[in-house]
């Protein structure tokens, strides 16, 4: 009699997936992912989604449990999407992290680092300032979701707060729903861009049909009521206009430094406020500054690191493709009396003759969106790079990147670590110190 392959199964979790799922095989020898299933876990399991090389489950019951498992402090977890391993104590996260660093730079760069650095970690909980919470008006509640995504993407989690967010919008989602009940265009407000500093707190609303009077007088009292500054984004990113709260800039600082910044709600950021200061004080310190040294910082956006390495008394050029990221790096760094050369170049295409290429940096700080740096490899660093430092997003773009530094530049991968930027998810930051070999 054929076995109904609908039913749940029992599964032994050998280890963890990229994306913090337990991994597991069948009877038949095939890979099951296992989400919230823990390392050394035994499980009973329901398989949502069947594939060619693998299968997709969820837990229904642990059967035994990980020594690792804890219970999550957020009652949402499981069902929100937002986190994936809130079951996993924190110290055990980080390894996880380090685990998947190190598997992808043997695997996809073949190299190993001369030796770890400790990893960085901050606060786990209300680190969150910058999201993108997704927007769904559903008839069958009567109100409108407004939140993270649930696990399986499809639908927007139903929550009452998030843990993780700043705690000046975590706590405000009850308010949000009620805010996006009111207005004539619920049901065409696919989301809601968070972006908080240090000074101000924005959300940008993405509406697709036309506001009405009213529902700029409902926006309006929201933001006065909460000091939240609002602006609305009919189509794409130049699209964000202003409608109501405080018109401060907003602003945040690296004190270590002595350094701030005044940016735009759509500009980028990064997500984690603690973890930058450390990530920021951790790169300039691997560069190993000394007096007349000349940085080039590739993908430096507002200048995150490119003002404080002109604070530490390097001569640096910031290259961003974005020109408005530009234009507000040269501003912070002119009400700082920094001097700074910053320039725009769409770093996925060929700038070997551009001036700023041809100098003659002995330093280099690169921080690459999750495509990582390939293009750039392509011609730089030049003969007279002793040392880059790479702060990376994505590891399996770090590890090819490594390779490429290794066997085709010349240097040896000396340390490398992880950044715990996203707490509670599976996401892995890192940094990598290379050598010009000999």
């Amino acid at each position: 009699m054929r076995a109904d392959r609908r039913a749940p199964r029992e599964l032994e979790i050998t280890g963890l997936s990229h994306d913090g799922r337990g991994v597991a095989r069948d009877d038949n020898g095939k890979t099951v992912f296992v989400g919230g299933a823990l390392t050394g876990e035994r499980v009973m399991a329901q398989v949502y989604k069947r594939g060619r090389r693998f299968d997709e489950a969820n837990t229904l019951e642990v059967l035994e449990a990980s020594a690792d498992r804890v219970v999550p402090e957020c009652e949402y977890f499981g069902v929100c999407g937002g986190c994936a391993m809130q079951h996993l104590a924190f110290p055990k996260q980080i390894q996880a992290k380090q685990n998947v660093l190190a598997d992808n730079l043997q695997r996809l760069g073949e190299v190993e680092p001369g030796r770890w650095l400790e990893p960085l970690q901050s606060p786990p909980w209300g680190y969150r300032r910058r999201a993108r919470l997704s927007v769904r008006d559903v008839p069958k509640k009567g109100r409108v979701l407004v939140g993270f995504r649930e696990a399986n993407g499809r639908y927007v989690a139903d929550v009452q707060s998030c843990p993780v967010l700043d705690p000046r919008i975590g706590t405000l989602l009850p308010a949000l729903s009620e805010l996006m009940g009111q207005l004539s265009v619920r049901a065409q407000v696919p989301q809601i861009e968070v972006s908080v500093g240090d000074v101000g707190v924005a959300l940008v609303l993405r509406h697709m049909a036309e506001l009405t009077a009213a529902d700029t007088v409902a926006l309006s009292e929201f933001a006065q009521t909460h000091e939240i500054t609002l602006y609305t984004q009919s189509k794409g990113p130049n699209t964000v206009v202003y409608l109501a709260g405080p018109e401060q800039p907003m602003r945040y600082a690296i004190e270590a430094f002595d350094v701030d910044y005044e940016f735009q709600p759509a500009d980028f950021i990064q997500v984690n406020a603690a973890m930058n200061q450390l990530m920021v004080a951790q790169a300039v310190e691997l560069l190993q500054l000394q007096p007349g040294d000349r940085v080039l910082d590739l993908y430096c956006g507002l200048g995150n690191f490119s003002l404080p390495l002109a604070r530490s008394g390097a001569q640096v050029c910031g290259v961003e493709g974005a020109p408005e990221l530009v234009e507000r790096a040269r501003s912070n760094a002119a009400r700082l009396d920094l001097s700074v050369q910053f320039e725009v170049a769409d770093l996925m295409a060929d700038h070997a003759d551009a001036g700023w290429a041809k100098t003659d940096w002995n330093k280099m700080l690169l921080d690459p969106p999750r495509a990582g740096a390939a293009e750039v490899l392509k011609y730089l660093p030049g003969k007279g790079v002793e040392r880059v430092v790479y702060v990376s997003c994505h590891p399996g773009s770090l590890a090819r990147d490594a390779g490429t530094l290794v066997r085709e530049h010349g240097y040896t991968l000396s340390a490398a670590g992880v950044m715990d930027m996203f707490p509670h998810t599976a996401h892995v930051e890192s940094i990598a110190v290379f050598d010009r070999a000999g």
